[in-house]
């Protein structure tokens, strides 16, 4: 059974899962309990996301300190369940990857598209581009 009043007001992953364990679903929130509950009150779902909602029988969910963790989290969790319904980690044919900042006090940021300054992590920038 999926609780969503034991959901907090803070960042993290959730993993939906169907009535044997199986995670289906791997997603990240800034705020878990809004990003959840969505999924339940809104009535215009894809078919993918509506099947998701009809299969879905359990969630876990694990807290992070921000979004940054929560992204990091997502990926690495998708890479150890393989869930049927989680996509390509890829928004508008761009893959998000991670950005750390030459600043005196470097910061991790996510991005699209490469800047000059700083390190660039994932598979958009394993090839060069």
């Amino acid at each position: 059974m999926i609780d969503l009043e034991a959901l907090p007001h803070l960042p993290g992953c959730y993993l939906f899962k169907n009535e044997d364990g199986i995670v289906l679903y791997v997603g990240k929130a800034k705020d878990l309990k809004k990003r959840v509950s969505s999924y339940f009150q809104k009535r215009d779902h894809d078919s993918k996301t509506e099947s998701l909602v009809q299969t879905a029988r359990n969630l876990d969910f694990i807290v992070t300190n921000t979004e940054v963790e929560a992204f990091l989290l997502e990926n690495t969790l998708i890479k150890k369940h393989w869930p049927r319904y989680n996509i390509a980690l890829k928004d508008s044919k761009r893959y998000a990857c991670i950005h750390l900042t030459e600043e005196k006090f470097p910061r991790i940021r996510l991005a699209r598209k490469k800047i000059e300054g700083g390190n660039f992590l994932g598979p958009l920038f394993l090839h060069g581009k």
